[in-house]
């Protein structure tokens, strides 16, 4: 845990001091560029290795497989060389004098007849001969031979049979002299005493014998040598190179090679394998050749990766510098409200988390625009009501010093119908115009419903029947100013109540636990159904408040929030019943703020 925190630590103060694309482009370089590049490297090495054993052991058993079918074959020719030259009757034909021609053909058809059919089973023979010196046996220029002066494998015949008669290997094989493309087989012919008395010679054609296994090994990478005992070049995959390898590199690296044993030289790899008891097969491979389609697939991986690197590097540029430019653009429209500019919005096209912080300024502008206007409407408004509370302070003295007046001219006058209206004009005055409290007991705001009430009385004598059902426990309790008089009011200027016969006004208020219920009833004219529909929904009617209820529905929430309720019922022609709810508040309510929640137990009783 104290090695992450470390970690970390480094890592911020490493990066602190740059900007966020730079940021992200070092994490990305040591998280994603880096490693890829490393692992490439190493995976390349490693398969390379790898692709290099697998060449070995493929390169191996390829030379041993060649190697089998050059024994196979070499065994066939020198099977068919040694019957040949160890065969008694044509030893004893050979070895005999001859006194007359008929036992000569007879040895000629021997020959012909025993040889030839055998050498048919073998491919590739052009020629096969059986040279003698048996001075009594002529020679029929077909199978039957005598050393003579003719050229023979580059020399004279007779110099060839004699250095062929002292070789110790049998059968002996070699290249013709000044023809890459032919080989020749010999074999001497010994005499029951041990002497030579003979030679069997057979010329083949290169190619059917050893050109198909040498041509074009490991798809043209390498060459492959066939030597004999005497380290002597027999067959090669380049013909024309024969000639002329005794002074090349081959011969000085072959006398260090053993069997499965490799060397390395100017790049060349170099393979060994036994043929029979006295052969050998070397194969000459250049690696670098041989590897160079596989070094073309790690090439084009690695083009690949490389690719993907650069391609993903252009992607994390392209988007960095997106990101980046879309905050940037956010700090200039932020900057723009910092200098009191709010009609300003940033363009959202994308659905990702900056997209969504671009939708979040956009509303948080607006909003910020509209609320700097309404602190400059309310400031005006301020200004005008610190103006209408100026005029405030002068009028309600105005009149209830004119109305004192009135009241005591009255009493002089001894006119108790004008000192019960003067009373009940001061009464609901006085709190109507007292603009210093937004909230009074109930019993003060049903003092001011009945003062109301009596001015309309007084209006219109015995027209209305006013009830009253109120819970004197109700007394004490708070409610906001002006709540119910505008509701009686309505009954009067909306529900034409005054032109209902047996009209009738009842007003209720009773304590439900811990919350107070005042009803208004009436039997006036109702409310129409879409008018209704309206006034349920807290909308605005017509000019002016639209019935007073939206300013009551306003003040309710502001003052007991959601445990408030304000309800209207109505038939038009028969009557409407308004139902307002509050909590039973023992102390002055406050107003509240938006989202603040529900008043706490304790401002209860």
């Amino acid at each position: 845990m104290m090695l992450l925190r470390f970690i970390e630590g480094a890592a911020i103060r490493l990066t602190s001091s740059l900007n966020l694309q730079r940021k992200m482009l070092l994490l990305y370089g040591i998280i994603v560029l880096a490693p890829t590049i490393v692992l490439g490297i190493l995976a390349g090495y490693y398969t390379l290795q790898n692709v290099r054993n697998n060449y070995m052991i493929t390169i191996k058993e390829a030379l041993r497989q060649t190697a089998q079918n050059i024994e196979f074959r070499k065994q066939g020719y020198d099977l068919l060389a040694m019957r040949t030259a160890t065969d008694g009757e044509l030893i004893i034909r050979l070895f005999r004098e001859y006194n007359d021609m008929s036992e000569q053909l007879n040895t000629v058809e021997y020959v012909d007849r025993s040889f030839t059919e055998m050498s048919k089973y073998l491919p590739g023979i052009e020629n096969f001969r059986i040279y003698h010196e048996n001075s009594t046996l002529v020679q029929d220029g077909r199978l039957l031979w005598k050393p003579e002066q003719r050229f023979l494998s580059g020399i004279s015949e007779l110099t060839w049979y004699q250095q062929t008669l002292k070789s110790e290997l049998a059968p002996k094989w070699q290249n013709v002299r000044s023809r890459s493309d032919e080989l020749a087989i010999t074999h001497k012919i010994m005499a029951p005493t041990g002497e030579g008395i003979g030679m069997v010679f057979m010329q083949l054609d290169y190619d059917t014998v050893f050109g198909q296994l040498l041509a074009q090994p490991f798809n043209g990478a390498g060459e492959l040598y066939i030597l004999d005992a005497d380290q002597r070049i027999i067959a090669a995959t380049d013909t024309s190179q024969i000639a002329r390898l005794a002074d090349s590199i081959l011969p000085g690296v072959l006398e260090g090679i053993t069997d499965e044993d490799g060397m390395i030289s100017d790049g060349d790899r170099y393979f060994s394998q036994a043929i029979g008891a006295d052969w050998s097969i070397v194969a000459v491979i250049d690696l670098d050749q041989l590897e160079h389609q596989s070094k073309w697939v790690l090439y084009g991986i690695a083009g690949g990766v490389a690719f993907f690197l650069l391609l993903s590097t252009f992607m994390i540029m392209t988007v960095m510098k997106n990101i980046v430019w879309r905050i940037r653009k956010l700090g200039n429209r932020m900057n723009d409200i910092s200098h009191g500019e709010f009609d300003v919005s940033v363009r959202s096209r994308d659905k990702d988390e900056l997209g969504e912080l671009e939708l979040l300024f956009n509303s948080m502008s607006g909003k910020l625009g509209k609320l700097v206007t309404d602190m400059a409407e309310a400031k005006l408004k301020e200004r005008e009501q610190a103006f209408r509370v100026l005029q405030a302070q002068i009028n309600p003295h105005f009149i209830y010093n004119s109305l004192s007046l009135i009241r005591w001219r009255a009493m002089d006058l001894d006119d108790q119908m004008q000192v019960r209206t003067i009373d009940a004009l001061t009464t609901f005055y006085r709190l109507a115009l007292d603009n210093r409290i937004n909230v009074t007991p109930i019993e003060a705001e049903l003092q001011h419903v009945q003062a109301y009430l009596e001015i309309q009385q007084l209006r219109f004598p015995d027209l209305v029947r006013v009830e009253w059902d109120i819970d004197h426990e109700v007394y004490p309790f708070y409610t906001i100013k002006l709540l119910l008089q505008p509701i009686v009011e309505n009954c009067y200027l909306h529900g034409a109540i005054t032109s209902k016969q047996g009209a009738f006004i009842r007003i209720s208020a009773s304590r439900e636990g811990d919350r107070i219920r005042f009803e208004v009833e009436d039997n006036g004219a109702g409310i129409m159904p879409d008018t209704l529909k309206l006034l349920k929904h807290g909308e605005r009617v017509g000019k002016g408040n639209g019935f007073g209820t939206a300013n009551i529905r306003e003040r309710l929430k502001l003052y007991f929030g959601s445990e408030s309720h304000f309800g209207i019922d109505s038939d038009a022609g028969c009557g409407t019943r308004v139902t307002i709810i509050i909590p039973a508040c023992a102390e002055r309510p406050e107003i509240r703020k938006e989202g603040e929640h529900d008043s706490s137990i304790d401002r209860r009783r």
